[in-house]
């Protein structure tokens, strides 16, 4: 479950780490300047739509950061390559090291995986356009 007050203080962070106010913002993630003003006061929660509508305009916001403060901001990684031919990539994050990463728990779950109890049962990668991708193990 989401904590409002701390989901408040990640969006604050990320409205500060893009010198944003939060009416522009909110213009930019295509919200009402309200909605911003809710979620940061803890009136409202975040809706899933809310969310996506940020991880699309700045893909450096990382989901697990977002919704629950694990992981790091600005992400580590932006783009993933599956070598999949329908797979489009993201460009790379401004000032930012461009050498492709998985995130962190997949990372784990490919390369440190040494008593092979674990594998990956499926990967889903959700497009800009709301259209979505399935990789089924």
């Amino acid at each position: 479950m989401i904590n409002n007050k701390d989901f408040a203080n990640r969006l604050k962070k990320v409205i500060d780490y893009y010198g944003e106010s939060a009416s522009s913002f909110a213009e930019k993630i295509s919200v009402q300047r309200s909605s911003i003003s809710h979620i940061l006061s803890g009136r409202n929660k975040p809706s899933l739509d809310f969310v996506l509508k940020i991880l699309t305009t700045y893909p450096e916001v990382d989901l697990y950061w977002l919704l629950n403060g694990k992981g790091s901001f600005p992400s580590q990684q932006s783009t993933l390559n599956f070598n999949d031919t329908n797979t489009q990539q993201m460009p790379p994050p401004k000032n930012e090291d461009t050498t492709p990463k998985a995130p962190l728990p997949l990372q784990e779950a490919l390369h440190h995986n040494t008593d092979n109890t674990k594998a990956i049962e499926r990967i889903v990668i959700f497009y800009t356009d709301g259209s979505f991708k399935n990789f089924q193990n």
